[in-house]
């Protein structure tokens, strides 16, 4: 499973990765973990996509399913009924969203380990460390062998270190505006016994602010080269969705719009 994973994950990410940083102007490692970053981000565009609208019609679904769970709490056999009818219904599917995020998982990690382990560089050659050096394709292996490596993003961030609160708080910043588009609008319960709807529109308020926070913590903890990813891959997240919610309330709004008389 281990050789699986290496073959056709780990191995031809760490290449793309030293190939873009080889023939790339200016042989910049943060450039080059942009534009990876993208072309990844490219490559998945349509499952995260999907995934995004699954998520954002279970979103617009779930006062209908807060109301159900409150008006048969009592139920639970009859609870499960009427959420599974009112999921065929509507054609909601609550582990769709999940789907895509599974698919993607192992390439995530693999993104992941490039990023910790495959910069590592020998403080005074510059040269890759030899364990890395193992997983290069014969080519960029004769060349990255003997030639050292500049880890750093435009010669002033240094990839290969952790503690960079700048690129840490941007990346908590782009996860802040991520989670806030897909916040949804929930109008506030006033009925009788809503007290564990406000309680959950409570829990997921405070979620907005904790996750960013979180990402700074651990942007800050990581290499600047996971942050630099992390960063570029939220911000490709962010535009992938404002794109979506434009191109559905363009949509919408044709769908509502009123006929034009014929001449």
């Amino acid at each position: 499973m281990i050789y699986l994973y290496t073959t056709f994950l780990y191995d031809p990410i760490f290449n793309a990765l030293i190939a873009l940083y080889h023939y790339l102007p200016g042989h910049d490692l943060g450039v080059a973990i942009i534009g990876l970053t993208i072309i990844i981000k490219l490559v998945l565009f349509w499952p995260s996509l999907a995934g995004l609208k699954a998520q954002k019609r279970l979103q617009d679904t779930q006062p209908k399913i807060d109301e159900l769970r409150q008006q048969y709490k009592d139920n639970k056999e009859e609870l499960g009924r009427q959420l599974m009818a009112f999921y065929k219904e509507n054609k909601v599917n609550p582990f769709s969203s999940c789907l895509p995020l599974i698919i993607q998982l192992p390439i995530l990690i693999a993104l992941y380990q490039t990023f910790l382990h495959g910069l590592q560089v020998d403080g005074a050659t510059g040269l890759l460390a030899a364990d890395q050096v193992q997983h290069l394709y014969q080519g960029l292996r004769t060349i990255y062998a003997i030639t050292p490596i500049d880890t750093s993003l435009f010669g002033w961030v240094n990839l290969a270190t952790a503690h960079n609160i700048v690129l840490a708080v941007l990346a908590g910043a782009a996860s802040f505006f991520q989670a806030k588009t897909l916040q949804a609008k929930r109008v506030t319960v006033r009925s009788v016994g809503s007290k564990d709807e406000n309680v959950a529109a409570a829990l997921n308020k405070q979620m907005l602010y904790i996750l960013p926070v979180m990402t700074v913590i651990f942007g800050y903890q990581f290499p600047a080269g996971v942050t630099l990813y992390w960063l570029i891959s939220t911000l490709f997240s962010l535009v992938q969705q404002l794109y979506f919610f434009r191109v559905r309330r363009a949509l919408s709004s044709n769908d509502h719009a009123p006929n034009q008389p014929t001449a």
